[in-house]
């Protein structure tokens, strides 16, 4: 099963290419993949030693080994690419080109072995298609594409074991699996998506203020110093020490 682009990442590359073209925010982005991949790699792990499935329990240590084996190159690449730019920040658009989720929106504890393999799986072909993507617009940076390419062969095992081991349930709890599973993505996506707009809309509102109540105040509070004498106020007249008896 080889990756491809999803429809979607298609009709983006065009954004893609634009966010993948600044070096600086290129290393951000690997350096973010590699903590998303290394703590996917630990959820891994931590599935193999619940699972009562010897079948699993193989697949899910081999996948945590190359989740953190991702979590290295990712982070190696970054750290290269960071060492050759100066301290410049840029828009960072991980809403718009995130890496692999894994399972960081579940808790690896509380769920079934036919969860776990249906999100898996759903999480795998979506990242798979989104470096497929990334890897097709980043002909100026061949190093950070050969490293998509190799990556995207791990994916590519990692999509066709979890489909393997969901077709061993009946057709349809695969397919009830399937559904939970894309309906606990699209809410998670919904949220983030809902963080990102809230942030941008704080920053405008933010904006907004500074430039269209602090004038205001600023006249106001220039206007008022104006009728302020220059120099020290004078002394208020002293006050008789007597009682008030």
């Amino acid at each position: 099963m080889h990756p491809v682009p999803s429809t979607v990442d298609r009709l983006l590359k065009p954004l893609h290419r634009w966010i993948w073209s600044d070096p600086g925010r290129r290393a951000r982005k690997l350096l973010r993949f590699a903590e998303t991949e290394a703590d996917g790699g630990r959820d891994l792990a931590r599935a193999a030693e619940l699972t009562r499935d010897p079948v699993l329990r193989r697949l899910y240590f081999r996948h945590a080994g190359d989740e953190q084996r991702h979590a290295d190159l990712f982070a190696r690449r970054g750290r290269e690419l960071l060492a050759t730019q100066t301290a410049r920040r840029a828009f960072e658009a991980n809403w718009l080109a995130p890496g692999e989720r894994g399972l960081d929106d579940l808790r690896v504890e509380d769920e079934a072995d036919e969860t776990l393999l249906a999100f898996l799986h759903l999480s795998e072909q979506a990242a798979a298609g989104r470096f497929a993507a990334y890897a097709e617009v980043l002909d100026a940076d061949p190093q950070t594409r050969a490293l998509f390419a190799r990556i995207l062969e791990d994916e590519a095992f990692h999509m066709t074991y979890t489909r393997k081991q969901l077709a061993r349930l009946s057709p349809r709890k695969q397919g009830l699996r399937l559904w939970q599973a894309r309906g606990a993505r699209i809410w998670s996506a919904y949220l983030r998506l809902a963080s990102a707009v809230a942030g941008m809309l704080g920053r405008l509102l933010l904006l907004l203020q500074y430039f269209l109540l602090l004038p205001p105040f600023a006249l106001l509070a220039k206007r008022s110093a104006r009728s302020e004498p220059v120099g020290f106020a004078p002394a208020r007249r002293p006050v008789p020490m007597k009682s008030q008896y």
